[in-house]
């Protein structure tokens, strides 16, 4: 099992990078041959299933997620979101908390902890770093883009 956290800072208001970073369907925008969908339609809420499918053709596999913690941030509050890894290839889960960092900026904090199944243990290192890396290309991307 791999863990990682990554932190940024970006010159917006917490409100605005929150809904930037959870507009599910735009984390597949940096993350080659994979889509992502979130059920059922409408503002994501506890319960909310995202789905990030990678692959092609026949070598596709599905991160599935479930929302479990939904609290948006509110003035001084930093919103937080928790979704479980419910995937038969991937499990684990992810954070992502955003609040008010200095200057008055958006402070996002992402958490994860991942483990893929059929991985042995020895490449938790490369996995974790591997992660980190990804994840930091995909919510730079995300706080860049509208």
């Amino acid at each position: 099992m791999a863990t990682f956290s990554l932190e940024r800072t970006a010159p917006l208001a917490p409100d605005e990078a929150w809904r930037r970073l959870t507009r599910w369907e735009r984390h597949g925008d940096t993350v080659p041959l994979t889509r992502v969908t979130a059920a059922p339609p409408g503002p994501t809420r506890r319960g909310t299933l995202v789905v990030a499918r990678t692959g092609a053709g026949p070598l596709t596999f599905d991160d599935a997620m479930e929302v479990t913690v939904w609290q948006p941030p509110r003035e001084d509050v930093p919103g937080r979101c928790r979704l479980e890894k419910r995937g038969r290839v991937v499990t684990g889960w992810a954070e992502i908390e955003v609040g008010t960092g200095p200057g008055g900026r958006a402070r996002v904090v992402w958490r994860e902890e991942l483990d893929v199944r059929f991985l042995p243990p020895f490449l938790d290192g490369v996995l974790g770093r591997s992660g980190r890396h990804v994840f930091g290309r995909t919510v730079n991307h995300l706080l860049r883009q509208p």
